[in-house]
């Protein structure tokens, strides 16, 4: 079968808002978009997310406004993600399991106008909006049992012609928080230039796993809070083909989608894959259509890689990246992985093209192969910038455009990147970013608790799993599950410690007053070749 696009295609996509223009000219009929049993073909889309970009203009949106979106993943997401592209407007998706007061947080911070809200999350939203200095006005996802006014009539009231409006593909078109390590959250900007100018080169790159053919189908379960649901959902729309998307990410869910939809590719976090083979039918169905998977967000330990392998009987990528690189960056290729282990299967691949890694040390020097130290990255997907932080921004980038991951790591001399440990603190459980401050400070309003750590611990199922280091008041007998529950009544249930420890001792510190966190996680760690897992 011919591949769905020629490379020269990509370059009528300079825009978000051009993905649905280019398509509607092309493959008009073809579907783009299966939710739930609802079906949108380019066709519908191109229309419908003109209908949102009028909507928005109607409800005084303007160029370079944010909108958020809090609740989970929808085929209706995408098409107002593109309409407001259409328009220069910025969505900022909301993870839908944080708390009412962390989502106020970034409907602040987003200075968002409007907030388009999915049933799951609606009393979430309420409460949130009640907690705004704006107090923006809620569009609900879909009909219920509420007073706001519902997408699809909301949409519907406008017309289907095109704004024609000219939109920069420097401008800001999507803002994805994540976590910082003061504890609040940082908005991501990604342009349109970040999520498509390297299209191209990927496809004149011929990379194979990259490539997709006619008829092929795409399955998004991710969730699009994060570029591994948005960056995903929007890979199939960028290559025309059909996108299966799912509310959330269901073990069954997924194995029904592949065998019905005949899904050929899919992104998952290794939890997630995990989870998958770990279910009863997982060895009974059909897997003959699915071609790739691919995998990142956190390493997947061998073992689970190989019996993935064995269970789905299709080829596997690995992408490293991060939000602030619009996803990967590096890629370990097919022909890396083997059942039976190798040294590669420890790496996080090669560069993606038109990608450029580099190893610095404290001082900013750049070292050889085999030397660990910070992994830096330069490309055309590197962000625009952290919203509204300008000195966060210039302490991630430098002058000469170079991005600091935060990780440690070295390149060998094949040019693969070998990922050691976190120069920050950063916990990844389930392929969600946790940073310890934020937990601690969930923590240290329980009655109990004198000093807390929070750290990261190796865990056979999320990779890792978030652990409190608790030093109590004088006189009191703590209690680990109340502690944990405490938690979770402030920040969201992923965030908050799944253990906790008890010391008799003061946290050790530095001079300086510093929490020594590494002194404290290498106990759990000490039999681990490397420090993330």
């Amino acid at each position: 079968m011919a591949a769905s696009l020629k490379p020269e295609e990509f370059d009528q996509m300079t825009t978000l808002g051009d993905i649905p223009r280019h398509h509607v000219r092309t493959r008009p009929t073809q579907v783009a978009l299966s939710f739930e049993g609802r079906e949108t073909t380019f066709a519908a889309l191109d229309s419908q997310s003109n209908q949102a970009a009028a909507a928005l203009l109607a409800a005084g949106i303007e160029p370079g406004d944010c909108i958020s979106y809090f609740g989970k993943n929808s085929d209706h997401y995408f098409e107002l993600l593109l309409g407001a592209a259409k328009i220069g407007a910025i969505i900022g998706p909301i993870g839908w399991r944080l708390s009412a007061n962390e989502a106020a947080y970034i409907i602040d911070d987003a200075q968002a106008h409007l907030i388009f809200v999915g049933p799951e999350c609606m009393a979430l939203a309420e409460e949130a909006v009640a907690q705004t200095g704006a107090r923006p006005a809620i569009i609900a996802m879909e009909s219920g049992e509420h007073a706001h006014p519902a997408y699809e009539a909301w949409r519907n009231a406008q017309p289907k012609e095109d704004s024609g409006l000219t939109v920069s593909p420097e401008a800001t078109s999507l803002l994805l928080y994540t976590s910082g390590t003061t504890g609040r959250p940082k908005g991501v900007m990604l342009s349109s230039a970040n999520l498509l100018r390297s299209r191209r080169a990927l496809a004149e790159a011929r990379m194979g796993w990259n490539e997709w053919q006619e008829g092929e189908v795409s399955y998004c379960a991710m969730p699009v809070a994060h570029i591994g649901g948005t960056g995903w959902g929007l890979v199939g729309l960028i290559n025309g083909v059909k996108t299966v998307v799912a509310r959330d990410f269901n073990p069954m869910d997924a194995l029904e989608a592949i065998s019905r939809e005949r899904i050929a590719k899919m992104f998952m976090v290794p939890a997630a894959l995990q989870f998958v083979i770990r279910t009863p039918r997982a060895r009974e169905i059909d897997y003959s259509s699915l071609t790739h998977i691919l995998y990142g967000a956190s390493p997947m330990p061998v073992d689970l890689l190989r019996e993935c392998m064995e269970v789905f009987g299709c080829k596997f990528v690995q992408q490293y990246g991060m939000t602030e690189t619009t996803g990967t960056i590096t890629y370990l290729p097919p022909q890396d992985h083997d059942p039976k282990g190798n040294e590669r299967m420890r790496s996080a691949g090669v560069p993606m093209p038109g990608v450029e890694m580099a190893i610095f040390d404290a001082e900013g020097n750049r070292l050889g192969p085999n030397t660990v130290g910070e992994i830096a990255t330069r490309s055309a997907a590197n962000m625009s910038g952290y919203w509204r932080k300008a000195d966060a921004t210039a302490a991630t980038i430098d002058a000469e455009g170079w991005l600091r991951t935060g990780d440690a790591g070295y390149i060998d001399e094949d040019g693969y990147l070998f990922i050691q440990d976190r120069i920050k603190d950063m916990i990844i459980t389930g392929g969600e970013n946790v940073y310890p401050a934020e937990v601690e400070n969930a923590v240290h309003g329980h009655p109990h608790v004198a000093e807390v750590a929070v750290i990261g611990v190796p865990d056979a199922t999320w990779g890792e799993s978030v652990k409190a280091i608790v030093v109590p008041k004088p006189g009191v007998t703590p209690d680990a599950a109340d502690i944990i529950a405490f938690a979770r009544s402030r920040i969201a249930h992923f965030k908050a410690p799944r253990s906790v420890d008890f010391l008799s001792t003061p946290l050790p510190r530095s001079a300086s007053g510093k929490i020594l966190r590494r002194e404290l996680r290498e106990p759990y760690w000490a039999e681990k070749e490397r420090r993330v897992n």
